[in-house]
């Protein structure tokens, strides 16, 4: 059954929409946010899901078998449209990886915040950039992922009437700025460097090549999530930004990594893995010196090869014989607060795997876990005081015909029960220095605390 689609005034922008639609159940908004960036084409606004799916990792079975009975193998995806007409979106947290890996789970969990987190969404507004076009589509599919002519219709009539009133009407009121020394982090500077060294320790020890270590900050939070949101993309533009709500908890993402990208029509898998980092600079000169730094850096490329290296391996556990490669190693992106080292690592699906299997292969992302990926769990189980919840887990969508793309949620920030939380790190190797990572946590860490203070 073809779903009801509607061409849309593409001038009104996701941000728009998105305090358009605010108070709708389960809203969700997935948004290329940086104009200029490659990842940078669709966005996608929904809410108000047919069902959801709230689970830690002991339930993850039950919850895949869910998500798996909605894939319709022929429903009609329309062509010529971004390719996300209907589905799941949410959030898949770090700690489902213990659903795919023998793994303790981290008993610290202060926010108690699901590890999967799901909305299977008959409908989305769909904006395409580089062509400045925007739809609804409206697929009819009820709990089930059945389609109904019916239900399709009478969805999109009721998005329709939303849509048409005057942005902005449903805003939300600020609340009140928190004080500066009410951010908590968990580590002292003594303690994330000396957490630095004993993972430079268990390098020099051959335990592992690598493990990302990341701090968390904390303060209390009573403002509008939405403006947080807009003010955390307008500082840092991204191009796999998202805002959601499910049951209670906003999460606000602006990140620039794309974990994964299946297309099921042909089965063509791409991954990006981010590893090397520098602060971007005002002045031209200072800026262009970091950003050859970074290109020139042993550490950082190091780094970001042994990342493809794990990515390689994980994707080969589902993907056809000899399809894996890398056609893009350790590129330059500049983003408005940082330079990183981008590399990319592609396949194609092997027969009878799916979006869920190759999901199992490559879950938590191997550029903020470490190489061995196991190993590097633990030694971060063990130094990380909190479980990470979202932070470094996956965010984004499946589709009801089976694909799927999902960034990985970094420079994301968690809201729920008054409080907001974030983390920062990186990549820490033998030839890390720990007053130097510090110094990189708080690099990543600046937009979401300013965004943090000013979204009050």
């Amino acid at each position: 059954m073809a779903p009801v689609v509607v061409r849309l005034d593409p001038a009104r922008t996701p941000i728009e929409a998105l305090s358009l639609f605010a108070g709708l159940p389960h809203l969700s908004l997935l948004e290329s946010a940086a104009t200029a960036h490659p990842l940078s084409r669709f966005s996608y606004l929904t809410g108000d899901p047919v069902t959801t799916i709230t689970a830690d990792a002991g339930a993850w079975p039950a919850a895949r078998d869910r998500i798996r009975a909605t894939f319709l193998p022929d429903v009609d995806i329309v062509p010529g449209l971004p390719p996300f007409q209907g589905g799941w979106i949410g959030w898949f947290g770090y700690e489902l990886g213990g659903a795919f890996d023998e793994i303790a789970p981290h008993t610290n969990k202060p926010l108690a915040i699901p590890d999967v987190a799901l909305g299977l969404h008959d409908w989305v507004i769909a904006w395409d950039h580089a062509r400045n076009e925007c739809w609804l589509i409206s697929s009819g599919a009820d709990a089930s992922g059945a389609c109904s002519a019916a239900r399709g219709q009478a969805r999109a009539e009721s998005v329709l009437d939303r849509w048409r009133e005057t942005s902005g009407s449903r805003t939300q009121s600020p609340g009140t700025r928190p004080e500066r020394d009410a951010i908590v982090a968990d580590f002292t500077t003594e303690r994330y460097e000396a957490a630095v060294q004993r993972v430079i320790d268990y390098v020099l020890a051959g335990d592992i090549f690598q493990a990302n270590l990341a701090q968390r900050f904390v303060l209390p939070y009573a403002g509008d999530p939405q403006r947080l949101y807009r003010d955390l993309t307008r500082r840092s533009p991204a191009p796999m930004a998202a805002f959601l709500q499910h049951d209670g908890i906003t999460v606000a993402s602006a990140s620039p990594e794309q974990f994964l990208r299946l297309k099921a029509a042909n089965g063509a898998v791409e991954t990006r893995p981010i590893k090397g980092t520098r602060p971007r600079d005002a002045d031209l000169r200072r800026d262009t010196a970091l950003a050859a730094e970074l290109q020139a850096s042993e550490k950082d490329r190091a780094e970001n090869v042994m990342i493809v290296d794990l990515l390689r391996n994980d994707l080969s556990r589902v993907c056809r014989a000899g399809s894996v490669h890398a056609p893009v190693l350790c590129a330059l992106e500049s983003h408005p607060t940082v330079h990183h080292l981008v590399s990319t690592v592609v396949g194609t699906l092997a027969t009878g795997q799916d979006a869920l299997d190759l999901l199992a292969a490559t879950f938590p992302g191997g550029s903020i876990t470490g190489a061995p990926k196991l190993r590097a769990m633990e030694i971060i189980r063990e130094l990380e005081p909190v479980a990470r919840g979202v932070y470094s887990g996956a965010i984004g969508w499946i589709g009801l015909d089976g694909s799927m793309e999902l960034s990985i949620a970094i420079r994301t920030i968690t809201m729920a029960n008054g409080i907001a939380s974030f983390h920062a790190g990186g990549g820490i190797t033998a030839l890390s220095v720990p007053a130097e990572e510090y110094r990189e946590s708080l690099d990543k860490a600046e937009a979401m605390l300013q965004a943090a203070r000013a979204g009050e």
